[in-house]
């Protein structure tokens, strides 16, 4: 028979399979993804496994998957009210005129003085609000009067100072719209 703190256990492995899969999922990567892109370090059914909560990860190898999907290893771990799913909806990014959406794979090929402090706000903008899903990061009006100080521009110009670095994101044109017109 089961002691109580083996059920518990396996209910926290539950917690922390689906915040493994909302994180894997929040960067657009199959199980099959990360096995190929680890290098194998990361088996497509042992993660399946770690995700469905069949078995316990440990912590250094959380702290490796940590640093593949590039967020803190806190993040990995649900949050003490359990809530195991943080999914965010790439569409926001798009909707608002205090917002705008930032290009994450720019901001992390920028060359500018400035770059390291871009980089470590707005990955304190993703910390506070679970956002790993890599790719884009919506900014509101706040976040660009702290970016506009970090680029040493006015916040009335920190939008256009942002799209001369390429930082905004702008997503590919459908075929069906190249083809229009």
């Amino acid at each position: 028979m089961q002691d109580v703190e083996e059920l518990e256990d396996g209910g926290y492995a539950l917690k922390v399979g689906a915040r493994l899969r909302a994180i894997r999922r929040q960067k657009r990567l199959s199980l099959q993804d990360v096995e190929a892109a680890s290098e194998q370090e990361f088996k497509a059914s042992v993660l399946g496994a770690y995700e469905r909560g069949e078995r316990a990860i440990s912590v250094p190898r959380l702290q490796r998957l940590a640093r593949f999907y590039r967020v803190p290893v806190d993040r990995l771990l649900p949050d003490e009210d359990g809530d195991a799913d943080v999914v965010i909806d790439l569409d926001r990014a798009h909707r608002g005129d205090d917002k705008i959406a930032l290009d994450l794979a720019a901001i992390d090929e920028l060359r500018i003085p400035e770059a390291d402090t871009v980089e470590r706000y707005v990955r304190l903008i993703q910390v506070q609000r679970g956002d790993f899903n890599g790719r884009v990061l919506t900014v509101r009006r706040d976040d660009l009067r702290a970016l506009a100080a970090i680029l040493d521009v006015t916040p009335d110009s920190v939008v256009g100072r942002l799209d001369d670095l390429g930082l905004i994101y702008r997503p590919a044109a459908s075929p069906a719209a190249v083809g229009a017109g």
